[in-house]
């Protein structure tokens, strides 16, 4: 079975869908995916369908989401009931088990290659970092679960989804920069400061590969909107990193440049 939540669900065995038309058994088969091979207990799939505000014949009901899951996994198996409720949606230990092959759910091949780039690029290994991260990346098809209703376990696994896959791509972009990548980056890092119009981070590494490009003027135009939306929105200033940044560009340091062998991140280079 191969399971996909990186974008709308879509989970396939023997190359039939075995996703659910009906909002709660999503739900279920979502949340089961995330944690493909570990045991999720029966307070938690309830937590995630109904809060905290459950109905009396909660169990009962949860008990017939999961029966028609595994009809779905019956019909695309060619599998018996007693075979799928024992090799593959597994009743264990006070909660159920989705047993499917390490691999096979998008967002835990997501979590292998960011964890694999964020180590090269720890070790100052850029190429490799760049490679991993990309891949990483490129698994997204949209905003994870887009078609999925969420409660408040799903939620918080989104959150998550959201800020690492926000970070991976901002260290992507920081082991490209270290690569000398800037002119190839500068379409991309328009379109993300445009979309993350208060993230300091991505803002700072426009204003790098702008001032490499021979752009100087206009990477203090990013950091003079950066100033005005977090000054408007937020009451609040840029941080003194990003400020000496700014002083950086308008005094041409040296350290902005590309010389092929720093591997310090861009804010990091401007800290106290």
């Amino acid at each position: 079975m191969e399971i996909k939540v990186l974008g709308p669900l879509t989970a396939e065995a023997c190359g039939r869908s075995v996703v659910p038309t009906a909002a709660k058994p999503r739900q279920i088969l979502s949340l089961l995916a995330v944690h493909a091979n570990q045991v999720l207990p029966v307070p938690t799939l309830m937590e995630e369908i109904w809060g905290h505000a459950l109905p009396r014949s909660a169990l009962t009901t949860l008990q017939t989401y999961i029966l028609q899951l595994r009809r779905k996994l019956v019909a695309a198996y060619g599998l018996s009931s007693a075979e799928i409720s024992r090799d593959v949606l597994v009743t264990r230990h006070g909660g159920y088990l989705l047993q499917i092959q390490p691999g096979a759910v998008d967002v835990h091949e997501y979590d292998r290659l960011a964890a694999a780039g964020r180590e090269a690029f720890d070790h100052g290994d850029d190429e490799s970092a760049s490679l991993y991260l990309s891949q990483a990346i490129d698994l997204w098809q949209g905003p994870a679960l887009v078609d999925v209703r969420t409660g408040p376990i799903l939620e918080i696994e989104l959150a998550r989804l959201e800020e690492s896959r926000l970070s991976t791509l901002e260290r992507r972009i920081e082991a490209e920069l270290r690569l000398g990548k800037d002119a190839i980056l500068l379409a991309e890092l328009s379109e993300l400061t445009a979309r993350h119009p208060l993230h300091e981070g991505l803002h700072a590494q426009r204003m790098v590969a702008l001032y490499r490009s021979g752009r100087p003027w206009q990477a203090l135009e990013v950091f003079q909107r950066l100033r005005a939306r977090l000054v408007d929105e937020l009451g609040l200033e840029p941080s003194p990193r990003v400020k000496r940044l700014q002083q950086a560009v308008l005094c041409g340091d040296p350290a902005l440049e590309y010389d092929g062998t720093h591997r310090r991140r861009v804010l990091d280079l401007f800290a106290a």
